[in-house]
C-alpha cells in the first residue's frame, strides 16, 4: 500500500529526527490533496530506534494547511503538531506519521468551502454534511503501513480521538495506550474544540 521514497536527518528545534516519505503509488483520488494527479506522499518523522518497537509514543496527524502553513487560529493543529514533535524530543524515541488528509479528508478546497458555511452559523460536523460528505473521511490503514514498515510493533498513541484509536486497531496497530493530547484553545477555536467533544466524543 506504501512505499518508502526517501529518507534523510531532518535538524528540528526538538532534535534531530529522520524525516522519510512514502508514497501510496496509486493516482490521488476523491479528497485527496495532493499537487495535481500524482501520487500522493505522505511523512514519517522519526526520533531514535523504533524498529522492532513495543509502546512507541506516536502520533498520527492530518495535514492542515491553513493552520500549520498560514497560521490559521480556526483550529489547534500547528499546536498539536507541534506539542507531538516537543513530546518526542523530550523522551527521545517515537514517531510522527504524517497524513496528507486535509480537512478530515474532503480536501483544501472543501475545507475553505466549510469554512464559509461555518461563518454563516455551521459547525465543523455540519459544514462538511452541507456539502455533501461524511463528518469524516479519513483512513488509517496508510498510517498502520507506514508504522508497520517502520518495525513498530505498538504505540502508545497522541490522540483525543476515540475514532483514531479504532481506526488503527482494525487496520492492524496494537495501542497499548492512549495518551491525551488536548493544548490551548484560542476565541477562534473554542468553538470547533467544543464540536470535537460533544459531536466527535474527543476525550481528555
Amino acid at each position: 500500500m506504501v512505499l518508502r521514497y526517501s529518507e534523510a536527518r531532518l535538524p528540528t528545534s526538538h532534535g534531530e529526527f529522520r524525516v522519510m516519505v512514502y508514497r501510496t503509488g496509486q493516482v490521488a483520488g476523491p479528497g485527496a490533496t495532493a499537487v495535481g494527479t500524482v501520487a500522493e506522499e505522505h511523512v514519517a518523522m522519526v526520533l531514535g530506534d523504533v524498529t522492532g518497537g513495543d509502546d512507541v509514543l506516536t502520533r498520527v496527524h492530518s495535514s492542515c494547511f491553513t493552520g500549520e502553513v498560514l497560521g490559521s487560529l480556526r483550529c489547534d493543529c500547528r499546536a498539536q503538531l507541534d506539542a507531538a514533535l516537543a513530546r518526542i524530543g523530550r523522551e527521545g524515541r517515537g514517531v510522527v506519521v504524517y497524513l496528507v488528509q486535509e480537512g478530515r479528508g474532503i480536501g483544501l478546497g472543501n475545507k475553505v468551502r466549510a469554512y464559509q458555511l461555518q461563518d454563516a452559523g455551521a459547525d465543523t460536523v455540519d459544514a462538511n454534511l452541507q456539502l455533501g460528505f461524511d463528518v469524516d473521511l479519513r483512513s488509517y490503514d496508510l498510517a498502520a503501513g507506514i508504522l508497520g514498515d517502520l518495525g513498530v510493533t505498538s504505540v502508545r498513541l497522541m490522540t483525543n480521538n476515540p475514532q483514531k484509536i479504532t481506526g488503527l486497531e482494525r487496520a492492524g496497530v496494537l495501542v497499548d495506550a492512549h495518551e491525551s493530547h488536548w493544548v490551548g484553545s484560542t476565541e477562534h477555536s473554542a468553538g470547533y474544540l467544543a464540536v470535537k467533544k460533544t459531536k466527535l466524543g474527543h476525550i481528555g
